[in-house]
């Protein structure tokens, strides 16, 4: 089990699949915040209980000024 699956329970393999719904482009794991980040919408999609969140209802406007998480897709 890697890393990423066990602080989120999300399955490695399955976010290499995903893409933003609004721009389709791929998404950053943030492991401090629990979050999948698309840096072409600046939007930060929830994960709950390990099942990503990808409505931009839900999403999270992120801040210009805020740290952006390393480039990471694991």
């Amino acid at each position: 089990m890697s890393a990423v699956q066990r602080l989120s329970g999300i399955d490695v393999k399955m976010l290499e699949l995903l893409a933003c719904p609004l721009t389709k482009g791929p998404l950053v794991w943030d492991a401090e915040r629990c979050e999948l980040v698309s840096k072409l919408a600046k939007l930060a999609y929830p994960v709950r209980d390990g099942i990503p969140v990808l409505l931009p209802s839900e999403a999270r406007a992120v801040d210009p000024d805020e740290p952006s998480p390393p480039a990471r897709r694991d």
